[in-house]
This record gives C-alpha cells, sequence and structure tokens, in this order.
C-alpha cells in the first residue's frame, strides 16, 4: 500500500464552498482511478488547522500514474475546482509499515 497526504488550508469563510467543490471533484474524478482503494477528506477541528486529503493506492506507481493523468491535470486546474479556496499546501507521501498497524 501507498499512502498520499495533501494538507490544504482553506480560509474559514471558504470552507463550506471549499467542501462540496471538493465532494464534486471527489465524484467525478475519483471512481475510476487504477489502484485507488480509499481516499478522504479529514475536516478540520480547529479554525487554524488544515484539511488533510489522504489517498491510499494499491502502490507508489498507482499513485504516480494518477498524478500524471489528465483527469488529475483537470481536476487540479487552479480556476476550475479546490484550488482556488485553497491558500497552501502541503503533499507528503507514505509506505506504511505493516508490522505497526493495528486494527479491531
Amino acid at each position: 500500500m501507498f499512502v498520499a497526504t495533501n494538507r490544504l488550508f482553506v480560509p474559514a469563510d471558504r470552507a463550506e464552498e471549499f467542501e462540496a467543490r471538493f465532494r464534486a471533484n471527489m465524484r467525478e474524478y475519483l471512481p475510476n482511478v487504477p489502484g485507488l482503494r480509499r481516499s478522504t477528506l479529514l475536516r478540520p477541528t480547529r479554525p487554524d488547522q488544515p484539511y488533510v486529503a489522504v489517498n491510499e493506492f494499491d502502490s507508489e506507481e498507482d499513485f504516480r500514474a494518477w498524478v500524471a493523468s489528465a483527469s488529475f491535470k483537470e481536476a487540479h486546474r487552479r480556476n476550475a475546482g479546490i484550488a482556488r479556496h485553497v491558500t497552501g499546501n502541503a503533499v507528503e507521501t507514505f509506505h506504511p509499515s505493516e508490522d505497526l498497524v493495528i486494527t479491531r
């Protein structure tokens, strides 16, 4: 598995529209992404915290293919979707350590 997170800084006055556009983007662009297991948007609990988008892929190659796709580029165009609501972001990627996973 491969995990990519994106910390998205959104001013409080843009949060409602950001969430609506993010939800629409997820529904339009993510259903058929090869290797995508799950995509989640975490809502901040305080105004000074960012949203965090968490995407779980089967492999790093699946993630890289998604980032290189025309669909990704369309979903992330500056004036087309969520990007105009974001004042900053930070992408982080991870290879989960299977021996450090605890499930119920």
